[in-house]
């Protein structure tokens, strides 16, 4: 399994459109072959900056759905209306403790 973590910051008065593209989305995103968990997270401090991160079965199924249909539709939306250029991290949970 691998995690991704994507940071995207966008401008202020794009907030509500990137929710509101999120909130159509993610049952879409979560549906996807090989993604088994989402989550999305907004900064404390800066509201214009959110987090998603995605649970993969591997690393295949995160391209194939990098380069699917659906993805280049959403991505194509969202795009616009960053302030930042977004970062976007793979890795592999090493521990956790409850």
């Amino acid at each position: 399994m691998i995690v991704r973590i994507v940071k995207l910051t966008f401008k202020k008065e794009n907030v509500s459109n990137f929710e509101q593209i999120f909130e159509e989305t993610k049952e879409g995103i979560r549906a996807f072959n090989g993604c088994n968990h989402l989550e999305l997270f907004q900064d404390i401090h800066n509201k214009n900056t959110f987090f998603t991160y995605s649970y993969w079965d591997k690393e295949d199924s995160l391209n194939l759905y990098r380069n699917s249909d659906f993805f280049k539709a959403v991505w194509a939306k969202t795009k616009v209306l960053f302030d930042a250029k977004p970062e976007a991290w793979s890795v592999h949970k090493r521990h956790i403790l409850n």
